[in-house]
């Protein structure tokens, strides 16, 4: 069958393999062909290739929960979970995720493996700072359980991983005792790039922060937008919250995605929050995860897909580089509806995890051939700045790039080489960017 990450682009020709328990996974890895390799997926929500190969192992059955404590709010569950289903578990509790991303639909597994993290790295960190322990199959079909304090190096290979050490089964993760699920929250509109990243400075003691940016803005108004910030409130009801929105039917002609469309998209959301300061009280689902309510919504970007490009710049150089980024896109004209900037907070030890002290920033763009030039522009202003890439949003980085950002990549390498020889596990992306051999060059 097709498959393709969240971006739609690229797509491969894959066998999916669907275990329906962790010990069919172990069959399946202790049977399979030594001379193949193949991938871990979890919800397909990974915007690129990481998830993807001619064979994919699916964890879409591996959806149980084996044991919950509240009074410790510490959480056991598979890796095929979602955060959409931990949340209607822990909710009622009292208990909510400690860090989520923009979607809910992402398996407990890919939030490890990619290391997700939230609008509240600032303060809490990484999706991974919150992993107890975790359950991981390697390539023999050997088992090891993992943490901080056992099997450590692995365990920090694994997380930020992206699913490169073997199939994690399940992993035990503490939650966080919450007031309620409803968040007090203020937007402000901002005049340019320094203003933005003064209001996210100022704005830093909110539990979550997070700036939208007009990144089709230009002159004395490059880099304006609106900075959105809240805190759990204690006035609301604990209640878990499904929104029914609509759901894009088929893909929208590309030529409907332009710079005069996304100009007047940015115009009008700009226009939206640029009123006096006040709050409001938003349930966690429309704060969160915005976009989940509009089923199928990455077919807006066409037929061809997408790629969303996210990049880490260090405090030292952040707001040069950002800037630089903007006037570049901005000349391009290949603005993004998608624009997210926010302030990362410290990193932590995993080999492979993308936050750090300093600015990250999120693009969207449609997949078109003049758009890849563009990227690679991109791409040396990040670098030359000290930056990094996120691999969880990639579809295209080269070796080159990732290894200049990614200064742990041979400490992780070694690790892989060490529980997985063979290189069993690999996907199109590890083999681009050079973290594993293509099949054919192994033979």
């Amino acid at each position: 069958m097709q498959l393709a990450g969240w971006g739609r682009f690229p797509r491969v020709d894959a066998e999916l393999i669907e275990p329906p328990t962790a010990q069919a996974v172990i069959t399946v890895l202790k049977e399979s062909d030594e001379e193949g390799t193949l991938i871990a997926r979890g919800a397909g929500r990974s915007y690129g290739d990481s998830s993807l190969n001619t064979q994919v192992l699916s964890s879409r059955f591996l959806d149980s929960f084996s044991s919950f404590d509240e009074g410790s709010a510490r959480l056991r569950c598979s890796a095929g979970v979602t955060i959409d289903e931990l949340l209607k578990v822990s909710i009622p509790k009292g208990l909510f995720p400690a860090v989520v991303p923009g979607t809910k639909q992402v398996s407990i597994g890919g939030a490890i493996a990619a290391d997700i993290h939230g609008k509240n790295h600032h303060r809490d960190g990484s999706f991974c700072d919150h992993v107890e322990s975790l359950t991981l199959a390697l390539a023999s079909g050997e088992i090891k359980v993992c943490s901080t304090k056992k099997n450590k190096e692995l365990f920090h290979a694994t997380c930020g991983g992206m699913g490169l050490t073997g199939v994690i089964l399940d992993a035990t993760v503490n939650l966080e005792k919450v007031p309620s699920v409803f968040i007090r929250s203020q937007a402000i509109a901002t005049k340019n790039l320094n203003h933005t990243i003064e209001q996210l400075e100022a704005l830093n003691d909110n539990k979550f922060v997070v700036a939208w940016v007009d990144c089709l803005a230009t002159g004395d108004e490059l880099g304006r937008g609106i900075v959105h910030a809240g805190n759990f409130t204690e006035d609301a009801p604990m209640e878990y919250v499904r929104r029914w929105g609509p759901s894009v039917p088929f893909n929208t002609p590309s030529l409907m995605l332009n710079r005069y469309s996304m100009s007047w998209f940015n115009n009008f959301y700009y226009w939206l929050y640029n009123r006096p300061a006040g709050e409001d009280l938003d349930s966690y689902d429309s704060f969160f995860f915005p976009l989940d309510s509009i089923k199928h919504w990455n077919r807006l970007y066409g037929r061809k897909g997408f790629l969303q490009y996210q990049f880490l710049l260090p405090e030292d150089t952040a707001q040069k580089g950002t800037q630089a980024v903007l006037e570049r896109v901005a000349d391009a004209g290949k603005g993004s509806f998608l624009a997210v900037l926010k302030k990362f907070g410290a990193g932590n030890s995993n080999l492979l995890s993308f936050p750090g002290p300093g600015l990250t920033l999120t693009l969207d763009f449609k997949n078109e051939a003049s758009l890849f030039p563009l990227l690679d522009e991109l791409d040396k202003i990040v670098i030359e700045n000290g930056g990094r890439h996120y691999l969880a949003k990639d579809a295209r980085l080269s070796a080159e790039t990732f290894k200049a950002g990614y200064p742990q990549w041979a400490k992780f390498k070694a690790v892989k080489d060490k529980v997985d020889p063979q290189q069993r596990f690999s996907s199109l992306q590890s083999q681009r960017i050079g973290l594993t051999t293509a099949k054919d060059e192994r033979l």
